[in-house]
């Protein structure tokens, strides 16, 4: 089922409507798609190199909507979901540690989500049910999201469809690698 989305959502970038597709597919993977956009971005891009960079900006722009939408999913339906479960497993206490540190490196959580493979969508939903500042949030969601579309473009607009193979196999990856240099410094700084 999940290969049949997938095939699905990539017809859609041949398609007259394709920046709309990608809009929609970008808007709705933030709080509850599978699948995420770059598989439409990464052929409207090779087919329209010039507009890389609206791409990348229409990518950014609908998936932090999303998230907002997330968010206020976590927001308004954790209570009557999520809560009453957790309850009866007597986990609430847990919800309650993590909910400290959410708020302590909540804007950490958002970043490397909205920037890696991390399904972004979990953290959007966390962000509104532990209540993490929505400009908070959206600032986060901005700066990672931006830089996400933005290299993926960037790598297609520079290097056109051979950098292709490299960034549906390994962008995540390096993304991944960046975050975790990047938070060990700030962890080396901290305690050096």
């Amino acid at each position: 089922m999940l290969r049949r989305l997938y095939d699905w959502t990539l017809s859609l970038a041949a398609g007259p409507r394709a920046p709309a597709a990608l809009g929609t597919v970008s808007f709705v993977e933030s709080s509850v798609f599978p699948i995420p956009p770059d598989i439409l971005l990464i052929p409207m891009v090779i087919a329209r190199r010039d507009k890389a960079w609206w791409y990348a900006f229409l990518c950014t722009l609908t998936s932090v909507a999303g998230g907002i939408l997330g968010y206020l999913i976590g927001m308004f339906l954790f209570e009557q979901v999520a809560v009453p479960i957790l309850t009866f497993y007597g986990k609430m206490a847990f919800v309650e540690e993590f909910k400290a540190i959410f708020h302590e490196y909540g804007w950490w959580f958002v970043f490397i989500a909205g920037l890696t493979p991390f399904p972004y969508k979990v953290i959007t939903i966390a962000s509104g049910a532990l209540g993490l500042s929505l400009p908070v949030f959206i600032m986060a969601s901005v700066i990672s999201r931006g830089i996400r579309f933005c290299v993926v473009s960037g790598l297609l607009y520079f290097f056109g469809p051979p950098i292709k193979d490299f960034i549906e196999k390994r962008l995540g990856l390096m993304f991944t690698l960046f975050v975790v240099l990047l938070v060990g410094g700030f962890v080396l700084l901290k305690y050096l």
